[in-house]
């Protein structure tokens, strides 16, 4: 075994032996709700989310179909990060491990083809090139039915490069990073001995103590006129139209207020990954239970009627992200929920991660 991947496995044991010694001294002291973890009293820069029981997805005349109905889960508590994960932290991760993205490497044709109708043929290897999926807008209002007007696969775009190789993250290391696919997420929470949040988890901590409200702050949207998140502004072009010399992109984390829980862009900025399979049915079936849902792991596979393959692989995305207008999909509402290719790679999607309490 070389020496490198010695460290590497070790780094992970340590981190971890390290993290349960932690969240077992916190413990000792009385948790409030929102509470930020200061490396004893809880793990440093995560936040306390007490356990209890509310009511997840949506019934509302805003909701879609796969927010519904609103059902009634109950989550032991947990720590989640007060922040997304920014492009500091990443590089850490990558300068430490020498970690590759999905979006740095070739395609794999097995990855794309379950994505893809049964019996679609394989490309050439000249079109399986590494790149990622970015946002290049409109230059006229179009139709909304067809998203493939304003996103293209772009050679050479990942987490470094997220608009394209022209592009860059000098003076974003505070931004959310990413171009980074479920996978990447997954190797980051490994080395940070943390974990993605079930979509149950998200949801509670998103909420902010607010039973059924439309957003992470209540429901109005801009309370006093005022933005409370990093989304579409409709004000200067309709979606998704790209306005001169407006281009929009990922802010500072923690640019707007923190939710009722102490937890900053819960919703906008970018769209984040949390563990579980993606079902467009999940909630109905949840909800046909008639009982209080304890700590739901998710589905076991993916279902989405909507997709190219109902059967193909997805990950559940949640939070919505700059791209996100109330004139089309309103994905920072707190009960919003997408699926998406768990390889894939995306200019407005990044993700955070939890930690279970430890008795």
């Amino acid at each position: 075994m070389k020496l490198s991947t010695i460290l590497y496995s070790s780094a992970i044991i340590l981190a971890l032996v390290v993290g349960v010694g932690v969240y077992q001294q916190a413990k000792k002291h009385e948790l409030k709700p929102g509470q930020v973890g200061d490396g004893v009293a809880g793990p440093l820069g995560m936040v306390w989310i007490p356990g209890g029981e509310f009511l997840m997805g949506n019934s509302s005349v805003k909701s879609q179909k796969n927010e519904q109905p609103a059902h009634r889960v109950y989550i032991d508590g947990f720590w989640i990060d007060q922040f997304h994960v920014t492009n500091n932290d990443f590089s850490k991760f990558v300068r430490e491990t020498g970690y590759v993205t999905t979006a740095e490497r070739k395609p794999s044709w097995e990855s794309l083809s379950v994505q893809l109708p049964a019996g679609t043929p394989r490309p050439s290897d000249s079109v399986l090139v590494p790149g990622a999926l970015v946002f290049v807008g409109t230059e006229k209002p179009v139709s909304l039915a067809d998203y493939s007007r304003w996103w293209r696969y772009v050679p050479g775009a990942n987490w470094r490069h997220p608009s394209g190789p022209d592009s860059s993250i000098e003076d974003r290391g505070d931004h959310p990073v990413v171009q980074v696919s479920y996978e990447d997420a997954r190797a980051y929470a490994r080395w940070a001995g943390k974990r993605l949040p079930s979509e149950a988890e998200w949801e509670y901590a998103a909420r902010g103590g607010f039973d059924q409200a439309t957003y992470a702050w209540g429901n109005i949207f801009k309370p006093a006129d005022k933005a409370m998140g990093n989304t579409w502004n409709d004000a200067v072009a309709v979606f998704p139209v790209q306005a001169p010399k407006v281009l929009p992109g990922t802010l500072p984390v923690g640019t707007f207020p923190a939710n009722g829980y102490n937890l900053y862009d819960m919703a906008g900025n970018a769209w984040q990954w949390v563990s579980d399979w993606y079902r467009a049915d999940a909630f109905s079936r949840q909800a046909a239970a008639a009982t209080v849902t304890i700590n739901p792991p998710g589905p076991g596979e993916s279902f989405d009627p909507a997709g190219l393959r109902v059967d193909a692989p997805k990950r559940v995305i949640r939070g919505g992200s700059f791209l996100c207008s109330e004139a089309y999909c309103e994905g920072y509402r707190v009960s919003a929920r997408q699926g998406q290719d768990p390889y894939s790679s995306s200019s407005n999607v990044g993700f955070r991660l939890g930690v279970s309490a430890v008795e």
